[in-house]
């Protein structure tokens, strides 16, 4: 489709899309009906599996003796890596490092090494726990610093993104300084853990329902350990009780376990390990560990950066390419670097793989340009937010719009958004306010910060940039949608039907969306990467489209008139001087033999990427924000208070205000829990010690900000034709919670007179506030 077919800012704005309608599940969720996988009536037969797992961070497996397992009352069946009918790997990008049962050598704590399968998942579970496995310990690192010690490989390549030539301007410039940051790692914490069903068919056939981000990538993985073709396997999505990319790979394991199982029992299985199991097994947020240095001048313009960015990815690759490789694309946060050296550390360490989370990378490249920034405020002695509007991207011909990966930044509205906010939130009356109390108060200090949002839209891998949509007219008006996009909470659903509803003129209500399942639309993406409401909008848009052209068509050969004045308006269409309800039309169309069903299909244009080179569109377009917030800290415990934050965000013309507004909520609190309670721990044995409530804790109701003023930029619209010229919202507002941590370090650095940058790391845990002040206290 040419650019303008799909300029959908041109339909009328009068109907359900750009409203803020109800999630389609909200009741649902709010009274406990909504169904889930562990909801839906259990199949005749059903058996349930559970999980043997590795007691060793890194050793050989020397035997194994599972007799015990397999005496145990209730069990069927106990199988392993050798049991496996095809390939014994579940890799999401065909690197074969992943195996799905352990065979040989174990690489991580709680690595699933045997499955047990029994007529009850206590007995299941009880059985497992029997297994006398003989191990020959080896050498193993669960952190950066042990994987740097032990010259640890890397899991994938590297990869540098450079323009300038920013070693040699470290020399002219008037200051430069060397730093360091660590940015911790991050729980998923959905509240539905993973769980996979599978139901064995006729043949070769199974069908599976998963809680996962991406069905087409289980139907694959499903497919290659049975040994079977993908039309064989059928997976089902309704619904997953979170997600934030804890599912885009890491479900893989727990369907195909249950399908290999389900196939050879000739009976359904399901999978859905206990909460601890989960977070011991499964990959979580990249820590970080960045090396900088920086040049800059007497104002604090930046000269030029060179970081280094390593991450802990766990065992195996599994997304930790495509996630480093996003940390440096937001290496420069919404900052203009003249000369830049960037490069990517991607290290093995004996951990479960960590993966997709919300951001994808992106947050920790943005956290450590807001440290740089920091870092220039604090030696130069000015106000960070100063520092911030000196070094922003500026508008087109001003010569500062090239980004690290050479793609032009031609949307810049940063500097609008910071300084309507800034104005907003009376924020230099308020800063000056806090100084003032800083200096007066003995025990209490406060912070402020205000920082900036600006991130890339469009999966880095351009093949993923694409989408499908079946849509259904029946011959009473009502409309069936299916598409490519999986809902867990962040109302894909709702909004993608909005299109819809808009498109027909038709109340949402005719409008049903089904479950989004591999046999209506095929080779679907992941949903992830904020990009579902932008490919399934357009693909559902652009299959109404191909109905109403039929329809048009139809209705001006049948009543010989010029299309032009045929009309859709609100459930009936205008043809010529008369007007038909919608369902007499869509009637007449089907006694016709109008074809009333279409398949639509959308891929993002414009962009491409060289990996190899650094250079490349990888982004349709950028979404920007900012969060302004004031924290108080206890100097002599550590403990702090988040007194308020305002946010503007920019989520163009937004689709369904009500759930964009919850969105960047949601993203904004998680994104505090982020950056300052949530702490992942392993010993010294590589036993993950934070694997349940009890242990990590994430911001509950009383943690959010005391004064909490979240507004959409309304005056934005998206300069490329989106769905109705809207802007995701799904990843974006989580950095905007960057500024808890700035304000956080305002706070500390008044101990010292705002002399010293404090350098607090991330997670700033009271106990980490706590140092930093003592710290403080000594400069």
């Amino acid at each position: 489709m040419d650019k303008s077919t799909f300029d959908t800012a041109k339909v009328i704005i009068s109907g359900p899309m750009h409203s803020a309608l109800k999630h389609d599940s909200a009741h649902k969720h709010v009274t406990g009906t909504a169904d889930y996988i562990d909801d839906i009536p259990e199949p005749a037969g059903l058996l349930h599996g559970a999980l043997g797992m590795s007691e060793r961070a890194h050793a050989e497996i020397l035997s194994m003796d599972l007799s015990e397992v397999r005496r145990h009352p209730g069990v069927l069946w106990v199988f392993t890596g050798k049991d496996v009918p095809g390939v014994n790997d579940v890799s999401s990008n065909g690197s074969h490092d992943e195996p799905l049962l352990a065979e040989t050598e174990v690489e991580f704590h709680g690595q699933p090494v045997f499955a047990v399968i029994a007529e009850t998942r206590d007995a299941a579970r009880k059985a497992a726990q029997k297994a006398k496995i003989e191990y020959r310990d080896l050498p193993h690192w669960s952190d950066i610093d042990g994987a740097l010690e032990n010259g640890s490989p890397l899991v994938i390549a590297p990869m540098t993104l450079q323009r300038g030539d920013a070693k040699a301007e470290m020399d002219n410039a008037p200051h430069r300084l060397k730093g360091q940051i660590r940015i911790g790692g991050q729980e998923h914490f959905y509240l539905e853990g993973h769980v996979a069903m599978a139901i064995p068919g006729e043949d070769d056939e199974v069908t599976v329902w998963s809680s996962t981000q991406h069905p087409s990538e289980i139907q694959h993985i499903v497919g290659h350990v049975l040994n079977i073709p993908s039309n064989a396997v059928t997976v089902n999505v309704r619904r997953m009780g979170g997600g934030f990319g804890g599912k885009e790979t890491q479900g893989n394991q727990f369907a195909a376990l249950a399908a290999i199982a389900a196939k050879k029992l000739k009976r359904a299985v399901k999978f859905r390990p206990d909460r601890d199991e989960d977070m011991s097994a499964t990959g979580k947020r990249h820590d970080f560990l960045v090396d900088y240095e920086l040049a800059f001048d007497n104002e604090g313009r930046i000269h030029a950066v060179d970081a280094t960015y390593a991450a802990r990815c766990g065992f195996s690759s599994d997304l930790s390419g495509p996630v480093t490789d996003r940390a440096l694309f937001h290496a420069d946060s919404s900052y203009f670097y003249p000369h830049v050296h960037l490069t990517s550390m991607p290290l093995k360490t004996h951990t479960p793989s960590n993966t997709a989370f919300r951001g994808f990378g992106g947050p920790q490249g943005m956290l450590g340009a807001e440290r740089f920034i920091e870092e220039i405020a604090y030696a130069i002695g000015k106000d960070p937010l100063e520092i911030r509007k000196l070094n922003f991207y500026g508008q087109p011909g001003s010569g500062r719009t090239t980004t690290p990966y050479h793609q032009e930044v031609e949307d810049n509205i940063i500097l609008r958004i910071v300084e309507e906010l800034e104005e907003r939130a009376n924020y230099q009356a308020r800063r000056n306010a806090i100084i003032g109390f800083n200096r007066d108060s003995r025990y209490i200090r406060k912070g402020i910060a205000l920082t900036p949002v600006k991130f890339g839209i469009s999966f880095t891998m351009t093949a993923f940039n694409q989408a499908g949509a079946l849509v259904h007219i029946y011959q009473d008006g009502s409309i069936h949608l299916n598409h490519g996009g999986t809902e867990m909470g962040q109302g894909l659903y709702t909004k993608v039907a909005q299109v819809l509803s808009e498109s027909f003129q038709v109340d949402i209500d005719r409008v049903k969306i089904t479950a989004t399942t591999t046999g209506k639309v095929p080779n679907t993406s992941a949903t992830a990467a904020s990009s579902g409401s932008d490919l399934n909008g357009m693909a559902a848009y652009d299959a109404a489209r191909q109905i109403k052209e039929r329809l048009v068509a139809f209705a001006a050969d049948k009543w010989s008139i010029d299309p032009a004045e045929i009309v859709f308006l609100p459930n009936r269409v205008r043809v010529g001087e008369k007007e038909i309800p919608f369902p007499d039309f869509i009637k007449q169309a089907y006694f016709a033999r109008v074809q009333l069903s279409a398949a639509g299909f959308y891929k993002t244009p414009k962009i491409h990427w060289d990996r190899a080179a650094g250079r490349g569109t990888p982004f349709y377009y950028f979404a920007y924000g900012a969060a302004c917030s004031e924290v108080s800290i206890d100097t002599l415990t550590g403990e702090y208070l988040i007194d308020r934050t305002d946010i503007l965000h920019d989520v163009g013309r937004s689709l369904n205000p009500a759930i964009d507004i919850g969105q960047v909520e949601g993203g904004f609190v998680q994104g505090m829990g982020w950056l300052t309670t949530e702490e992942l721990w392993w010993d010294d044995k590589g036993r993950l010690r934070t694997h349940a409530p009890s242990t990590y804790k994430i911001p509950l109701a009383s943690d959010r900000p005391k004064i909490f003023n979240v507004r959409l930029a309304e005056w934005s619209e998206n300069a490329e034709p989106t769905i109705g010229r809207s802007k995701a919202v799904g990843e974006p507002p989580l950095m905007l919670a960057i500024s808890v941590l700035e304000a956080l370090s305002m706070a500390v650095a008044s101990v010292a007179d705002y002399k010293v940058c404090p350098r607090l790391d991330a997670p700033a845990t009271p106990e980490r506030v706590l140092m930093a002040v003592e710290r403080m206290k000594r400069v």
